[in-house]
């Protein structure tokens, strides 16, 4: 059965330990989305995390696999996929993010285009590993990225009014351009470009100049160029996250501004994103969140 949302009146899957499974890879991957998750209602938090798990565990797979050939990748995604359908139908995943997951989908109606948006963004990551023009690249974003920031708006409760869900896909855009600028360096080294290959070639630039870790005037002007883009779309935000309720509001807020200080980073390190991880000191996550706080 695949209906358009997570059928309702069914018992929960999920036990507390499987909830925590899903705290503690949040805490230990996602230091950013998680200091700002501190700031939502205790009954919001375990679903938040529920989210983060359910799109780390196969982020993993496809980002770190280690031994895995992609075939094995693939058969652990078409398995994760299953099992995720089979929860729809009753059937308690074996996985324990995924019995999270979809005990606080269900909560939330979520829609399950969604997920399954996702999933199918983790099955392009193992084939695809160039993208043409940004038009390309954000059809993958769609599921790696926006479709997250649909899922989390579900499981806070937010109304999704056409502009909410419009800016919700957008400051997922947003955060995973971000990471795309911060991570060149090792998305090289996994066999992947995520920066469009006409944006590239508008800059005189070429893979190599990726292989060499080359900074010149060029890839600087690319940076310039493509951080520009990432705060426009952070930018285009901003309205919809002011309408949010103050106990959701804060926490995404602050998830914005410290994601968005990467990019201030990136600019501090000349924007060499090869030798120089951009990331938020605790100073600033601290300074960040007295702000938010003390805000409307």
């Amino acid at each position: 059965m695949v209906e358009d949302s997570f059928p309702v009146g069914s018992e929960p899957f999920a036990s507390p330990d499987d909830y925590r499974i899903c705290r503690d890879l949040h805490r230990q991957f996602g230091t950013t989305y998680y200091h700002a998750s501190r700031l939502f209602p205790k009954r919001l938090k375990p679903r938040v995390h529920a989210v983060y798990g359910f799109v780390r565990v196969p982020d993993e797979w496809v980002d770190n696999p280690g031994s895995m050939s992609p075939a094995e990748q693939r058969a652990k995604l078409i398995d994760y996929r299953n099992q995720f359908l089979r929860g729809l139908d009753g059937v308690r995943p074996t996985e324990p993010v995924l019995r999270a997951f979809c005990d606080a989908a269900r909560e939330s109606n979520m829609p399950i285009e969604e997920p399954l948006c996702f999933l199918d963004a983790m099955e392009m990551d193992i084939d695809i590993h160039r993208y043409p023009s940004f038009e390309e690249l954000r059809r993958y974003t769609r599921g790696s990225a926006a479709a997250v920031g649909v899922m989390m708006c579900c499981v806070l409760g937010v109304r999704m009014t056409p502009a909410m869900t419009e800016s919700a896909k957008n400051l997922g855009d947003a955060m995973q351009l971000t990471n795309f600028l911060r991570d060149v360096g090792e998305d090289y080294d996994r066999g992947r470009i995520y920066l469009p290959l006409d944006d590239l070639a508008s800059f005189d630039l070429t893979e190599s100049d990726i292989e060499k870790k080359l900074v010149d005037d060029r890839w600087r002007n690319l940076m310039r160029f493509e951080i520009a883009r990432a705060r426009a779309l952070y930018a285009s935000t901003d309205e919809a996250i002011q309408e949010l309720p103050a106990f959701v509001r804060r926490p995404v807020k602050l998830a914005r501004v410290l994601y968005s200080q990467i990019l201030d980073q990136i600019e501090a390190n000349d924007f060499d994103v090869f030798r120089n991880r951009a990331r938020t000191t605790r100073p600033q996550k601290l300074m960040a969140l007295a702000r938010v706080v003390t805000s409307r």
